[in-house]
């Protein structure tokens, strides 16, 4: 079954791999292992670049690494969305007497993931590009673009999670769901050292 992936980054990032020793991953892989039976024909991965924070100024520097190295999968495309920043007054949680009642916090808000995934998900399926779209995501705003492929183009919709407690709204509309289980994300690590045409990719220390 010809088969399109879509991978929500940030989902995946937070759902799954945040606080493991699983960052190093290689997706194509990971697909292949869940989806055996598929030809996976297409991996989109949607995602944002991520600014340096006052605790993490490597991030951005580790982030494109990552990227780097997804871009060396042949059969793999990164779309990006954005992060907006501001400073917004937001309720203190237990002010102390006498203490101000809010506080002003820099608030970040990635932008665009999940719009372009569903876009590129129903423009595809329309194209008639697949017979099957996998999406890696948890996130339930993704339901009407998910019914919509399986009811009115009569595709195959299914789900690989990234997250423990699955969305049920997801799984009421899916056609399957797999979980992401940490024994596929360390049979999917890719090589320590890659190359592109930019020179060497090496696997963040840290990582």
């Amino acid at each position: 079954m010809k088969t399109y992936v879509y991978v929500d980054g940030f989902n995946l990032y937070y759902g799954a791999v945040r606080g493991t020793s699983y960052k190093w991953l290689d997706i194509a892989k990971m697909c292949r292992l869940l989806l055996p039976t598929h030809e996976i024909a297409r991996i989109k991965y949607f995602t944002a670049r991520v600014s340096a924070r006052p605790g993490d100024p490597d991030q951005p520097t580790r982030q494109q690494t990552f990227l780097r190295a997804l871009a060396t999968l042949p059969n793999l495309d990164i779309v990006y969305g954005h992060f907006l920043t501001s400073e917004v007054s937001m309720p203190v949680a237990a002010p102390a007497a006498g203490q101000p009642r809010f506080a002003a916090v820099i608030k970040t808000e990635e932008k665009g993931s999940d719009v372009n995934l569903a876009t590129h998900l129903l423009w595809d399926g329309f194209r008639g590009l697949y017979e099957a779209a996998v999406l890696v995501t948890n996130d339930s705003d993704l339901v009407e673009p998910v019914r919509i492929v399986r009811r009115e183009l009569g595709r195959t919709v299914g789900i690989l999670n990234p997250h423990a407690h699955p969305s049920t709204m997801l799984l009421r509309h899916a056609s399957f769901q797999k979980p992401i289980r940490t024994g596929v994300l360390a049979a999917s690590q890719s090589r320590s050292v890659l190359t592109d045409a930019h020179g060497v990719i090496t696997k963040p220390p840290t990582w």
